[in-house]
């Protein structure tokens, strides 16, 4: 038996490896190969479907294949959100998640069909946006230690209206409340628009309304902007403080947008996502666009996004539990 023969046996089961792995390979770096599904958890025109159709465009254009919007909106997000979760994990069902559905109803709902942390892979965090607390032209204060004062002088007579019980503005009042020394009375709506008119019209005291509608109104001189809820100032109304800046130190209450897979989607494919949508975000058209909202876009690492992600969960559930927020 010659030496050559040997050596061609030996190397054979290297290349019957090198030959199995190859479709595994072709197929990851082949992907997308045919249309994504993502899956907006709310109804079509809302903030959540418009930055994912402004997001997928340019996704769609980076990577080859349609990125299908699909509006499954329901129960507060829980109805599209949990339809990601039960998805097969290859990278063609993606998830629009929002702050409500993938870090507050966890703790407000006393029952949900996901496991919010792990259920799901994180891909990145999209934008955040802030609240504006605004109150009515009838009532005195004029910036946020006057509220305070008028509220600690006078608790649990101040209205404020909210976009429904358990949402993300809800819960930034209640921690507002709490990390301020004040009572107020939280009144629900449905939707940020109706709550935000009845402080137009005097019907409630105050808000935390949407910094894109609520900053209009501002300007517009029909309500009073006392301050934001984020880090950082809104570019809508730059001479309106933080909360923190204003007299409330630590606090900070930011809504976002994000992308979610199925867990257990292959890395390569979160990476593929991931690399994408920063390009995306990175674009300055998009950001002029996002900010015309008042939204930032961010575009986190997946890695730093589930960190994040379990953060703002335990935050959240510290404030539902404190407010006694449960719902069915």
């Amino acid at each position: 038996m010659s030496s050559s023969f040997l050596k061609a046996l030996r190397r054979a089961p290297v290349l019957a490896l090198c030959l199995a792995l190859l479709p595994a390979a072709a197929a990851r770096a082949a992907y997308p190969e045919r249309p994504v599904r993502v899956i907006v958890p709310f109804a079509a025109g809302g903030g959540a479907d418009i930055v994912a159709r402004l997001v997928f465009k340019g996704v769609s254009e980076q990577l080859g294949q349609p990125f299908i919007i699909d509006n499954r909106g329901g129960a507060g997000g829980i109805i599209g959100t949990d339809a990601v979760a039960k998805a097969e994990a290859d990278g063609y069902t993606l998830l629009l998640g929002q702050s409500g559905p993938n870090a507050i109803n966890p703790s407000v709902y006393s029952k949900l069909p996901y496991d919010a942390r792990k259920d799901f892979a994180p891909v990145t965090q999209l934008t955040s946006y802030p609240y504006v607390v605004a109150v009515k032209n009838g009532l005195a204060p004029n910036n946020l230690r006057e509220l305070i004062e008028l509220a600690k002088r006078e608790p649990g007579t101040l209205t404020l209206s909210t976009a429904g019980q358990g949402s993300s503005a809800h819960l930034a009042v209640e921690l507002f409340m709490r990390q301020a020394g004040i009572v107020v009375i939280p009144v629900p709506y449905k939707g940020a628009g109706p709550a935000l008119l009845d402080v137009v019209g005097g019907v409630v005291d105050m808000t935390f309304g949407d910094a894109a509608s609520a900053s209009k109104q501002a300007q517009a001189g029909n309500i009073k902007a006392l301050a934001v809820t984020g880090a950082r100032r809104s570019p809508l109304i730059p001479d309106v403080p933080t909360v923190q800046e204003a007299g409330v130190p630590g606090y900070e209450a930011s809504a976002w947008h994000a992308v979610l897979a199925p867990r257990g989607t292959p890395e390569p494919v979160i990476q593929t996502l991931y690399t994408a949508i920063g390009k995306v975000l990175a674009d300055p058209q998009l950001k002029a666009r996002l900010a015309q909202d008042g939204i930032e876009a961010v575009g986190s690492e997946p890695q730093a996004f589930g960190q994040a992600l379990n953060a703002e969960i335990d935050k959240w559930q510290k404030v539902v539990e404190d407010a006694g927020i449960k719902l069915e």
